[in-house]
């Protein structure tokens, strides 16, 4: 059977997005994350003219909380979830001929770094609600650290998937091949570095997403005490080597406090059935990034949601959700 993963612009019957409820998790920024999320929840719900929007969490006052922000039509659901970031520990929906799988790959934390009871089969569980087939798949492997364009191809960096802490027997040419054969990922770029401070170890989904078959957004130094400046002219280099169409998308620059860097990036979008919903950062570069990304998406809204919160706890929109394709 030949699988392929569709490009997040096809349409969608549903999206799963998780909402923060661990205040272990979240010190002193729980409430805004929430506040956040439903917000973009309420945003791909789009009054119910967007999709199916399922906001999952893991405990009733949570699930309370979620009701109190959202609206009446998206879906609360209190399940037995670790924290919210289910675009790594929901499934992968692929077609596959004319039906659809639910590929439940092994999750480990992100290489043993956050291990939390209910990460493990949260993805099944999902799926099994939303009455997919459930295929598991004997490897590691997070959705934020793959990229497609529908059409065969796609992107990865070699920090995540070729990290010694995810699938320490496997070589770059076994990856390539189990990414073929269980997402039908035919071509596949190889990126360097992910952003600095992503504890993920460099997902791609920071650093570039399809934006149409064979067109990459990219994003590009703001200011010279960019930290991820050298990154983003390897990443822009490797593409163009790679022969793809490369749209620069704005950097939101240096973000945190003193030492610390967190991975800001306008690139952790989802790309919805009416709406593109992305990250601001409250920085310089906020309007211009949304401004870039407008004319890439005709037939939807770019809409820009503040995330400074969400991103405290190591992610962003496309983090925290997963969209299951019709």
């Amino acid at each position: 059977m030949k699988y392929r993963m569709p490009a997040e612009w096809a349409e969608h019957e549903r999206v799963w997005v998780g909402f923060p409820w661990d205040d272990r998790e979240w010190p002193g920024s729980l409430e805004r994350a929430q506040d956040q999320v439903a917000a973009f929840a309420n945003a791909v719900f789009d009054g119910g003219g967007g999709e199916d929007v399922y906001l999952i969490t893991g405990s009733e006052n949570a699930a309370k909380r979620a009701r109190s922000l959202v609206d009446k039509g998206v879906h609360v659901q209190n399940r037995r979830i670790g924290d919210c970031w289910l675009r790594d520990t929901g499934c992968i929906i692929v077609h596959a001929d004319e039906k659809r799988i639910a590929r439940n790959f092994r999750f480990n934390g992100w290489g043993g770094k956050f291990l939390m009871t209910g990460d493990n089969g949260i993805g099944r569980k999902l799926a099994e609600d939303a009455a997919l087939e459930v295929v598991d798949c004997d490897w590691i492997l997070e959705g934020g650290a793959i990229e497609v364009d529908g059409h065969g191809l796609g992107i990865t960096t070699e920090q995540c998937l070729l990290n010694p802490n995810r699938n320490p027997g496997l070589a770059k040419a076994d990856i390539e091949n189990f990414l073929l054969r269980d997402l039908g990922i035919e071509k596949l770029l190889w990126l360097g570095k992910g952003l600095t401070g992503d504890h993920t170890d460099g997902h791609v989904d920071n650093l570039a997403r399809f934006v149409a078959p064979g067109k990459v957004a990219l994003p590009r130094a703001s200011a010279e005490d960019d930290p991820n400046a050298a990154i983003y002219a390897d990443a822009r280099g490797r593409a163009i080597a790679f022969g793809l169409e490369v749209i620069d998308v704005p950097s939101p620059g240096r973000v945190g406090s003193g030492a610390s860097i967190q991975p800001a990036s306008y690139l952790n979008f989802l790309i919805g059935n009416n709406v593109v919903a992305v990250p601001k950062f409250g920085v310089a570069a906020d309007r211009e990034a949304i401004a870039t990304l407008e004319p890439l998406f005709p037939d939807r809204t770019v809409v820009g949601l503040t995330s400074d919160a969400i991103l405290a706890g190591g992610g962003s929109f496309h983090c925290c959700s997963q969209q299951v394709p019709v």
